[in-house]
């Protein structure tokens, strides 16, 4: 009567034993060390901690408010020395952005702030970016003309081509357009893209 379960533990235990046997005598692809020779610089891979830590100065950072600058007064152009260059430096990016309210902004915060590692999250194999989606189509729906709107939009638009046809992302939610006009309501702040 207990032989059943004795012919079963005994078959669980052969099929154990083959599938270490297997997996210690098969070939298993393992990196081998690169041979790096003197004239090749060593070139450090970025982990996936790197990129979270990219993410978050790129999508995190807040824009500073338009202030009354003054400009320098530029030299003739006579008087330029030959080792300055001859283009003008990039100058921040000027957007148009609605205030949000403590509260609004708080919770923005929030949302923007689970959007942003699920972005890195969504760069692993076997995961989606689910996580990120949806909180940027909250952000997109609940305050559509502030600061985080736009870095929602951002992140929507960076996201892979097969990523944005899953989860259905449509044009007007990668459109960053209209920040560049002034809407009523909204106030110009100045952004610095690192792209």
């Amino acid at each position: 009567m207990n032989t059943f379960w004795l012919k079963i533990a005994g078959i669980v235990v052969v099929v154990m034993v083959v599938i270490i046997v297997i997996g210690v005598f098969s070939p298993s692809e393992r990196p081998q060390p690169a041979v790096e020779s003197a004239d090749e610089p060593k070139t450090k891979q970025k982990t996936f901690y790197d990129k979270v830590e990219e993410d978050k100065k790129e999508f995190l950072a807040e824009p500073q408010p338009v202030k009354e600058q003054v400009r320098e007064q530029k030299r003739p152009a006579d008087k330029q020395t030959p080792a300055e260059p001859a283009q003008p430096p990039e100058e921040p990016t000027q957007l148009y952005f609605r205030p949000l309210s403590e509260i609004d902004s708080i919770e923005a915060e929030r949302l923007l702030n689970v959007a942003a590692p699920g972005r890195s999250i969504g760069r692993l194999p076997m995961t989606g970016f689910k996580l990120m989606v949806d909180s940027c189509r909250r952000i997109i729906r609940k305050w559509p003309d502030s600061w985080y709107a736009y870095r929602a939009k951002q992140m929507l638009a960076d996201m892979p081509t097969r990523f944005r046809q899953r989860y259905k992302i449509t044009e007007e939610e990668l459109d960053v357009s209209e920040f560049t006009k002034p809407r009523p309501g909204t106030k110009p702040f100045t952004i610095k893209d690192s792209r």
